[in-house]
């Protein structure tokens, strides 16, 4: 592992909902010159999420007081694929979503997911967003396709849909790394699972990820970094992500 005395002088583009995760585990970070979140609905659209993410690589190129760019993203449905490196180094976690910096490895959620295939997985920063199952979201999803379909019947058609997606799910579990917000978030999962008809439970969580992303100390095993001119790509293995 790579341990500086003195961790580089970063910039860091991160998804809102790990705000209040990066600002608790990153408090005294000075070496942070640049912090810069990103909408979380980028998720949607992968190529929309790579083109927000690339301008803001290209643009931070005109900075001469920072050593490398910290990604606090995963391959998000191949979102962070194909960005390009420009005059700094990159670095990102091996991860497939941001689940694996709340669990603390990618091996740790590999090993949840396979012991509980129907989970699904609530953090603070997706409640906040209301961007979870439950009667918010559905409210909300309604109101949407409301705005887009005249015939009440196409509505429904749609929520069905969205229901039959829930259906395939039996658990939420609830994942937090110690922020302020973590117990009333906890109690909003725990009412989504209960409307839901679902089991809810706590998975145990470890910000050594997300830390070592903050600080510096980026092992080959847990982290891709790209050098000047090179790429993110999708490696199909245990990997997650390599450069091209």
């Amino acid at each position: 592992m790579t341990h500086h005395a003195t961790p580089p002088s970063l910039a860091l583009l991160a998804c809102r909902v790990l705000e209040n995760e990066i600002a608790l585990h990153s408090a005294g970070a000075t070496h942070l010159r640049v912090v810069r979140y990103f909408e979380v609905g980028l998720h949607d659209q992968p190529d929309g999420l790579r083109a927000t993410l690339q301008k803001e690589l290209d643009e931070l190129d005109a900075r001469a007081d920072i050593d490398a760019i910290a990604l606090a993203y995963g391959l998000c449905g191949c979102g962070t694929a194909g960005l390009r490196a420009g005059r700094h180094p990159v670095v990102i976690p091996r991860a497939h979503d941001c689940v694996t910096l709340f669990m603390g490895s990618k091996e740790t959620y590999a090993a949840h997911q396979r012991a509980n295939p129907a989970a699904y997985y609530y953090t603070p920063g997706w409640n906040r967003e209301r961007r979870v199952p439950g009667p918010d979201q559905e409210e909300h999803q309604r109101q949407e396709l409301a705005k887009r379909f005249d015939d009440p019947e196409d509505v429904e058609f749609l929520m069905e849909a969205q229901r039959e997606q829930w259906a395939q799910h039996d658990t939420a579990v609830w994942l937090d790394l110690g922020t302020d917000d973590a117990p009333a978030e906890a109690d909003y999962a725990r009412r989504c699972a209960a409307w839901l008809g679902w089991r809810f439970e706590q998975a145990p969580c470890d910000p050594a990820l997300l830390r070592a992303l903050l600080w510096g100390e980026w092992d080959a095993a847990r982290f891709q970094i790209i050098q000047p001119g090179r790429c993110f790509a999708h490696s199909p293995d245990e990997r997650i992500l390599k450069e091209a």
